[in-house]
């Protein structure tokens, strides 16, 4: 397995990760004291505030960006793009990813926007990279 497959595995966890930042702290409490609520668990997490709602925010982003960068890293392992370039451009859409996820926790909106703009320019870039 390549160093994009595995990039591909960790793009997949990180929308888990950041639901976990979302859903922190509120296991085991009450539902009537702002715990978790499992039994309606879109509804609970609309009611967030701060940090916890860009959390889940993060989460929706991140599944966003699932099918172009997996797309991406197919297409080009597809049409035998040089690997060392593929593996660079995934761990740098990686890379992307977690540092635009810890800018919407940090709420700094220009920064994520701009980290957010070079994961898409990563995935995007693999479609391109063929010979």
């Amino acid at each position: 397995m390549t160093i994009a497959n595995y990039c591909i595995l960790v793009a997949c966890a990180l929308p888990i990760v950041c639901a976990g930042l979302a859903k922190s702290g509120s296991f085991g409490r009450p539902r009537r004291e702002g715990g978790y609520d499992n039994h309606d668990p879109r509804a609970w997490l609309a009611h967030l505030t701060g940090r916890k709602a860009r959390a889940n925010a993060a989460q929706a982003n991140s599944f966003e960006a699932l099918p172009l960068f997996i797309a991406g890293v197919l297409v080009a392992q597809q049409m035998h793009a040089s690997q060392g370039l593929v593996d660079a451009l995934a761990l740098s859409f990686i890379a992307a990813r977690v540092a635009y996820i810890a800018a919407y926790l940090a709420d700094l909106a220009n920064l994520r926007s701009g980290i957010w703009t070079i994961g898409v320019i990563c995935s995007a870039a693999l479609f391109f990279i063929a010979p």
